[in-house]
């Protein structure tokens, strides 16, 4: 409700069901495929104001957080017993390290005495040039809200407040893709993709914003089977991040806090709960991770070979890990595929989970068909909007 006060926007993942499946009726959970949206800022604006009004939450802002407070360790992993701040120490029964991506909590670890975490990071190889709008109407959502169209991608998301944005995102290292970040070229580049030209009809108040440089990173806290520290949980960005092409930051940050709650309520000392929350994390939020750096990668090679010409299969386009790519094309004609895909999507449930359902995999081999490419540019194209 807060989400809504502040002008959060009601959509759905089904509202973007390609028209080549022609079963539209219902199904009795089709709910779990709406949501609230807004721009970040509005949406952890809510959260922080929630987060102030729980009862039992005392919430200080203006204080910086400078290290970990620890209790003797005697040669074994030190026990992490609060936080050290610009105004004294907080102690903690257990410490939540929600520092998002640039958390120190590797190198304070280390300073408290204890082993590094296990840290692998790259960058995922992608810009971004986001340029946001106005408007009384929302645009109307022609297929995904995401579209790989040859060499680059096309991201049109809704936002709060008469709002949204449209990306476009390229490998890094494609140099005449740069041009995006110019206002002009990347306005025709968006008015030659006919199904998402509609969403340039607003009132733009942004410029052409560029992010690039971004790490995917993955911490693990538990080395040789022995936690590096106890008393602490990272979650969310601060265990592991990676590119915000798939948008789903905060749906695994959430889904990581709730199997925290979970994991909390059960009594466990201080090294059990340690290695349970290593299972978890594991378990359940591990592959989101992988699995997009799978994609990603997919993603990088199709858009390498078509940029040099060479054979390649972009059954793909969406963030499905590339043994999932039949699936991604029976989506597209096939209702329950369709849901399915849009479970993994949205952080519902994993690819291998949802496509061990009985049932699932027979419909994907059923259905799948030829390629749909989206229209655009061309290669050739696309170059010349830029030139």
């Amino acid at each position: 409700q807060g989400l809504l006060d502040a002008g959060g926007t009601w959509t759905g993942l089904l509202d973007s069901m390609p028209p080549f499946i022609t079963d539209r009726d219902p199904r009795p959970d089709d709910d779990k495929f709406r949501f609230v949206t807004g721009r970040r800022p509005m949406v952890e604006y809510v959260h922080a104001r929630a987060a102030e009004n729980e009862r039992g939450v005392t919430v200080h802002r203006g204080v910086k957080v400078e290290g970990f407070t620890v209790s003797s360790h005697g040669g074994r992993s030190p026990h992490i017993t609060g936080v050290r701040t610009d105004t004294g120490d907080v102690r903690a029964d257990i410490v939540v390290d929600a520092m998002g991506r640039r958390s120190p909590a590797a190198e304070w670890i280390e300073a408290a005495g204890g082993r590094a975490p296990t840290v692998t990071s790259q960058d995922s190889g992608f810009t971004y040039y986001t340029r946001y709008f106005s408007g009384p109407e929302r645009p109307h959502q022609i297929g995904g809200a995401v579209a790989m169209l040859g060499t680059f991608l096309i991201l049109t998301l809704p936002g709060d407040n008469d709002t949204w944005s449209v990306t476009l995102w390229a490998p890094s290292g494609d140099r005449p893709l740069k041009e995006f970040r110019n206002v002009d070229k990347f306005t025709k580049v968006v008015r030659a993709c006919p199904f998402h030209s509609q969403w340039l009809e607003g009132e733009p108040i942004s410029d052409v914003l560029a992010m690039a440089g971004i790490l995917d990173r993955y911490r693990r806290f538990v080395v040789d089977e022995t936690p590096v520290a106890t008393g602490l949980a990272a979650v969310g960005d601060a265990w592991a991040c990676t590119n915000p092409s798939a948008g789903r930051g905060l749906s695994v940050g959430l889904l990581h806090a709730q199997r925290l709650r979970d994991s909390l309520r059960p009594f466990h000392d201080p090294a059990t709960f340690a290695l349970e929350w290593d299972r978890v994390t594991e378990t359940d939020l591990a592959p989101f991770y992988w699995n997009q750096l799978a994609a990603d990668h997919a993603r990088l090679e199709a858009m390498a070979a078509l940029r040099e010409g060479r054979t390649v299969d972009v059954r793909s386009p969406s963030i499905l890990p590339p043994q999932y790519a039949d699936a991604a094309r029976a989506m597209l004609y096939d209702a329950d595929v369709f849901r399915a895909v849009l479970e993994t999507l949205g952080c519902l449930a994993l690819p291998q989970e949802v496509f061990a359902r009985p049932g699932i995999w027979d419909k994907v081999q059923a259905t799948v068909g030829e390629p749909i490419s989206l229209p655009g540019p061309t290669r050739t194209e696309l170059l010349a909007l830029l030139a």
